[in-house]
């Protein structure tokens, strides 16, 4: 071992006020702050407060702060959310009430949660595929569009039980439309997937890009869009359909919990609570600025808010005539995050050190993924008000800190 080298960082340790000295294979590498003069950087530089109370008051006041664009009131319409329990859903159900739609959520709680469902909205429990509620529901309440978030989405699941997927997104979703050609109804709002485009070269990526899904679960998504387009095309119905790329995040009073926790950053703050002991990132020999995956991740709320907006698109009597009725929009941010960049900006952002380890690449990740937001921007007028990687991690360190006293 090289005594001058392992004197000059012993050196280093003490300029900074204590820390650790890693090891490589048993050779001193580095030095690192100890976790609590870290800890204390941290709070000194951005947050000025105890770590632990970077929660749910802290994050109300921001939003009050905020400013958000209002919408018109509509008092006289209803939509019909499908899975408004679950994690996306109950956002939306929000956030139609505040623009002044009544809203009617229909669940089977089998991954929402009943804590979930928007107050002021009418909660009915019960399945898409029970075909005879859903012509109770439209024969009861004169419903103006439909949302449909109702779906299974978890990635691996799909490829064990694809018999699942196809029923629960594509059947489900075909057999949803039927009932609304039924009755009349001809709006229909989407949740889509940006699992649809699969790997692709040419970044960002438009909704022009070629389909080529990847997993059960993508495929079965886009299915559901070629039904709904069938739809379109022949039944004259009128549809957006939303593909979202990393939803992640939460209302800003913590109070939605999740009902999937597989995104980074539900990983990244059960390593920060001591629930899980480090994050994995897998592999950081990509070609990217600093070797980890890229990715568009973009906040709950901002998804909500662009379903609010495109009820609003319907609202101006826009017959959508140049493409059938039917249309397409990617939700993201229009610019990539790391893999690594979102861990130093979560523990910067909630004052918690994450411990990571790097593993090897995972079988089919692609290098990067982030949205062409062109259109929605140009169409739909949309805007994104809260999708920032801190915005996020504080958001969802808030639904954590709620979720233990639930």
């Amino acid at each position: 071992m090289d005594e001058e080298y392992l004197s000059k960082l012993i050196e280093e340790t003490k300029k900074r006020d204590g820390g650790l000295i890693l090891q490589q294979e048993g050779i001193p590498e580095a030095v690192v702050l100890t976790i609590e003069k870290y800890n204390q950087l941290i709070l000194d530089i951005r947050l000025n407060l105890p770590a632990d109370q970077v929660g749910i008051e802290d994050l109300k006041q921001e939003a009050k702060e905020t400013e958000q664009p209002g919408f018109q009131s509509h008092n006289n319409k209803t939509i019909l959310v499908t899975g408004g329990a679950g994690y996306i859903g109950s956002h939306a159900s929000r956030e139609l009430i505040k623009a002044g739609y009544e809203v009617i959520v229909l669940d089977n709680l089998s991954c929402g949660k009943r804590s979930n469902i928007a107050e002021g909205s009418k909660f009915i429990e019960g399945d898409v595929s029970d075909l005879n509620l859903l012509r109770d529901i439209f024969a009861s309440n004169s419903i103006y569009a439909v949302m449909h978030f109702a779906a299974s989405v978890e990635v691996e699941e799909s490829v064990k039980n694809p018999i699942k997927y196809l029923q629960n997104n594509a059947m489900n979703t075909a057999a949803l439309l039927s009932v609304m050609e039924e009755f009349e109804i001809k709006k229909f709002i989407f949740s889509s997937t940006a699992a649809v485009y699969g790997s692709q070269e040419q970044m960002p990526i438009s909704e022009y890009a070629k389909l080529q899904p990847e997993s059960p679960y993508g495929y079965s998504k886009l299915l559901a869009e070629r039904i709904i387009k069938y739809y379109c095309h022949y039944m004259g119905l009128e549809a957006i359909v939303f593909r979202y790329f990393n939803a992640c995040g939460c209302d800003f009073d913590g109070s939605i919990q999740p009902t999937h926790s597989t995104h980074i950053f539900s990983r990244l703050i059960e390593v920060a609570m001591r629930k899980a002991p480090v994050i994995t990132v897998y592999g950081t020999d990509y070609e990217t600025f600093d070797g980890s995956c890229i990715r568009d991740y973009v906040h709950v709320l901002d998804i909500a808010r662009a379903h609010v907006l495109a009820v609003e698109k319907f609202d101006t009597h826009d017959q959508f005539s140049h493409e059938s009725g039917y249309r397409i929009f990617n939700i993201g941010t229009g610019k990539g995050s790391s893999v690594l960049e979102v861990i130093s900006k979560t523990s910067e952002a909630i004052g918690r050190i994450i411990p990571m380890d790097i593993g090897p690449r995972r079988p089919g990740d692609s290098v990067q993924s982030v949205a062409d937001t062109t259109k929605i921007k140009k169409e739909l007028g949309f805007e994104l008000l809260f999708s920032d990687i801190e915005t996020i991690a504080k958001t969802t360190w808030a639904q954590a800190q709620r979720g233990k006293s639930v």
